[in-house]
């Protein structure tokens, strides 16, 4: 059973990270495809595909085409339960699904003025109070998670779960823009930032070259904390 996943690109879009995640980190195979997110051609690329319009975008063997990454994760959980892509546990499972939902819905200004990049920390940003709102919200709900559920382990809910392939994004803005973060946020980010299949996407994203870049990145920078 194989599935097509339909990406924009891997050093700046974060919808396309957690979609991959889903597969990659869950062992389900599939083929990846690379739509021009910034080269103009992603609405003709996907034109086959309506009435999806944004990435990812994911197609069963059977031909479904499914849009929006939470329908994914819920698709993928139907199909394939024994992969754990939910905690076990229902108070968990019911916990994970309410941080997805929050994730897809919400944290507005760290997401529109923390573009996610994975190829520098930029060490002289200045977060805003709504960023810093954000980040506040950020530590409570995932400190709660890890606090009832995580155990020894690094992730949210103990073992990897969609709830983490959704937050990744989220660590990476942390690191990227050098965000203020409590020492258990740091380390859950530093988490995923260390997850093998986190540095394979990064790792194929560096091989990209812009020209001009997408977005504009203004002052200092420092290297990515984990080479690759």
């Amino acid at each position: 059973m194989n599935y097509d996943l339909f990406i924009g690109d891997k050093s700046f879009s974060s919808w396309s990270l957690r979609g991959w995640l889903l597969l990659e980190n869950f062992g389900i195979s599939y083929t990846e495809h690379m739509l021009g997110l910034y080269s103009g051609t992603m609405a003709s690329e996907l034109a086959a595909l309506a009435p999806a319009r944004l990435v990812p975008t994911l197609r069963t063997p059977e031909g479904w085409v499914i849009g929006e990454t939470t329908a994914i994760a819920e698709t993928l959980a139907d199909r394939h339960p024994e992969a754990g892509i939910w905690p076990k546990d229902a108070e968990a499972r019911s916990y994970a699904r309410w941080l997805v939902g929050e994730m897809h819905a919400g944290f507005g200004a760290l997401r529109n003025e923390c573009s996610m990049q994975l190829l520098f920390v930029l060490t002289g940003f200045t977060p805003s109070d709504a960023v810093n709102a954000d980040l506040e919200r950020l530590d409570d709900l995932l400190g709660r998670a890890m606090d009832r559920f995580g155990g020894e382990g690094p992730w949210l809910f103990g073992d990897y779960s969609a709830a983490d392939a959704f937050y990744a994004p989220v660590a990476a803005r942390i690191i990227g823009y050098n965000l203020p973060v409590s020492d258990r946020l740091r380390a859950y980010t530093m988490a995923h930032l260390n997850d093998p299949a986190f540095r394979k996407w990064r790792r194929a994203g560096l091989e990209v070259a812009y020209d001009p870049l997408p977005y504009s990145f203004d002052g200092p920078k420092e290297n990515w904390p984990v080479a690759d």
